[in-house]
């Protein structure tokens, strides 16, 4: 194993458990995965991000082949299509977060773009977060819906279920969905109330200014 590969493990453990001890996610729920240069890593099926061992990481081949580790998570075709429709991903993060989730319950949301730019930085991480419908976990046709938004997004909301994120390296797709839930919070802290986001010529000049790679 290469040392970039071993680096590479302890970085997913490390901010897995992060993740985990800040309630980001719970129980068993979440993956994450990044990419190598013979194949990408994925958190086991059944784990919890809080006690993941390097080790033990399932390592996987870009047809989603098992090629060392555990079994991976019954997730693992999401982050397969986000790589495949995303080759600049260096990263997929998946959560089932609270805040998150819970936008994903409410009624009479854009599904083209579910949350309003109420922060600089929720316009520099995210962009834009489209509503993926719902699909039973482990059903194939949400990779197929997934493919669909992939593209031209790196952030997606499932419903009734989390988000996705990807990010150029994993220290990225982290900090965006980390970003996405600090917003989902907002969000919902500020039900009912009148809400003063960014205006549209200020959200496209972030986006411009800072694009989101």
């Amino acid at each position: 194993m290469s040392s970039k590969e071993s680096q590479l493990r302890e970085q997913i453990c490390a901010t897995a458990k992060s993740m985990f001890d800040r309630g980001l996610t719970h129980g068993s729920t979440g993956n994450i995965s990044a990419k190598l240069d013979d194949g990408w890593l994925l958190t086991p099926t059944g784990s919890s991000l809080g006690a993941l061992d390097p080790a033990r990481l399932s390592k996987l081949d870009w047809n989603g082949k098992l090629i060392a580790g555990d079994a991976p998570s019954k997730e693992n075709f999401l982050h397969l299509a986000m790589y495949q429709e995303r080759p600049a991903n260096g990263a997929v993060v998946h959560l089932h977060a609270t805040h998150s989730v819970a936008v994903s319950l409410l009624e009479e949301l854009d599904p083209a773009d579910v949350l309003p730019p109420l922060t600089a930085y929720y316009v520099m991480r995210i962009g834009s977060l489209p509503l993926v419908p719902y699909f039973a976990p482990g059903d194939l046709q949400l990779a197929d819906a997934v493919r669909r938004f992939a593209g031209k997004h790196h952030a997606l909301l499932l419903a009734n279920h989390g988000p996705v994120v990807g990010g150029s390296s994993l220290s990225a797709a982290a900090d965006a969905a980390e970003e996405l839930e600090a917003t989902a919070k907002l969000f919902l802290l500020l039900q009912g109330r009148r809400i003063r986001a960014l205006t549209q010529a200020q959200a496209d000049d972030l986006r411009t200014r800072f694009p989101i790679k």
